[in-house]
């Protein structure tokens, strides 16, 4: 998922760019309005876009930005008062996190108003999508069914919702936390050596054992 960040201030943006990265996003960065409008080119997946920028009203570059741009616009900004809030989500923000904030909680909403926007778009294209394909690995959603290589897989319940999540975003990091909070609908972290007996089975069912990847510290991903 390619993230567009607009932050003026070097520290702030350096400092999430790292993170993001680590958890598998790419990352384009403007310090700027103008270098923002120009970034759109790019066609980036979502926008996290500071309100207090050099040359231009934050409010303003979030409506023109809204105006030539569909997908998801994440306001990050110190601004904490309703109104503020509220005038964001009115100009076409998806959502609205208020700093300092927990960067865990960030990235779960940039997977939620992602997933939100991914959904309307099948929607309206006529309906969602019922596969899903990383390399050799394809997801039938509907028919709750797995290939690997062409071969069928014959996978269990929670082998099948772990897998299906992460095909959703091919080459993104889910984080334990999140895997856990979908498939399992737990934060226990007592849950964490379940999740791990689970991809070690999945790994085995579909015999390739590099395309569910570890991310140290963090979570997992389908290989792209």
């Amino acid at each position: 998922m390619l993230l567009l960040i607009v932050e003026d201030d070097d520290h702030v943006a350096h400092a999430l760019m790292a993170v993001l990265v680590k958890h598998g996003f790419e990352i384009v960065r403007a310090r700027t309005g103008q270098q923002a409008l120009e970034a759109l080119a790019r066609e980036p997946d979502l926008v996290l876009l500071d309100l207090g920028l050099p040359d231009v009203d934050g409010f303003d570059l979030c409506r023109r930005m809204r105006q030539r741009f569909d997908r998801p616009i994440l306001v990050v900004t110190a601004r904490t008062d309703r109104s503020a809030r509220i005038h964001g989500l009115n100009l076409g923000a998806d959502d609205y996190v208020v700093k300092p904030y927990d960067v865990g909680e960030l990235i779960a909403r940039i997977h939620a108003v992602a997933r939100r926007s991914a959904q309307r778009s099948e929607l309206s294209a006529g309906g969602a999508a019922t596969s899903r394909t990383a390399g050799p690995i394809s997801v039938d959603v509907d028919a709750r069914e797995v290939t690997a290589d062409g071969r069928p897989v014959r996978l269990t319940r929670k082998e099948f919702d772990l897998l299906a999540m992460l095909a959703r975003q091919p080459g993104v990091v889910f984080s334990r936390e999140q895997i856990l909070s979908e498939v399992w609908g737990t934060h226990w972290q007592g849950s964490q050596r379940t999740l791990e007996v689970h991809v070690a089975s999945l790994r085995t069912k579909l015999g390739l054992s590099d395309v569910v990847q570890t991310v140290r510290g963090v979570g997992y991903r389908l290989r792209p």
